[in-house]
């Protein structure tokens, strides 16, 4: 996942997401205002405003654009070496390696799957995020069950228990004082061991 989406904004809107990514991982949700956005940004709230109507609209178009961004990676051309495809996947939402920018902002959103609860808008965005997420790494198993690279398995099926799995890792890490070396290694092995019994061929 290339997180770095906002390095080279475009247009003013473009501007502002970046300044509304920056903040949600130096702020989080809880914290983070117009104003902080606008010191982000180094510009008045008011040309915020002109754009986005509040702090949840702008949240949301923030993380939208991000969507659309991975959706639009996710599309390009056929799956060629899938079983490193997937690996590189895995590494990015189970291994160490993940940088604390990455790290920050994956934790608020979990802190915004909270307004899910509440929120319709928010509930949307993740009933479409979660779905594209899975279709993403659904659409790597199942080119390599398609190659012989991978045994005959259900790939929604083994993309949903990846998936939970990501987010519980996340929760914990964001949720607890546990040290992430003592138990994430073990986690990480026993998902590649999952792989070698379910799905490698």
């Amino acid at each position: 996942m290339n997180n770095n989406v906002f390095d080279d904004p475009a247009t003013t809107r473009e501007e502002i997401l970046a300044a509304t990514y920056r903040s949600l991982q130096r702020h989080g949700y809880a914290d983070l205002t117009i104003q902080k956005i606008g010191d982000e940004l180094e510009q008045s709230p008011s040309l915020i405003y002109h754009h986005y109507e509040d702090k949840d609209a702008l949240v949301l178009a923030c993380l939208e654009y991000l969507l659309d961004h991975f959706e639009g990676e996710l599309g390009q051309g056929p799956i060629e070496a899938p079983r490193e495809r997937l690996e590189e996947l895995l590494d990015w939402g189970f291994g160490t390696g993940m940088s604390d920018e990455w790290q920050a902002f994956m934790q608020t959103v979990l802190e915004l799957r909270v307004q899910a609860i509440h929120d319709p808008a928010y509930r949307d965005h993740f009933t479409r995020s979660d779905r594209v997420f899975t279709e993403s790494i659904a659409s790597i198993i199942r080119a390599g069950v398609e190659s012989g690279e991978f045994r005959e398995c259900e790939p929604a099926v083994v993309a949903e228990r990846l998936q939970l799995l990501f987010f519980g890792r996340l929760l914990r890490l964001a949720s607890t004082a546990d040290d992430l070396e003592e138990w994430a290694v073990d986690v990480q092995s026993e998902v590649q061991q999952y792989l070698e019994t379910r799905v490698y061929a």
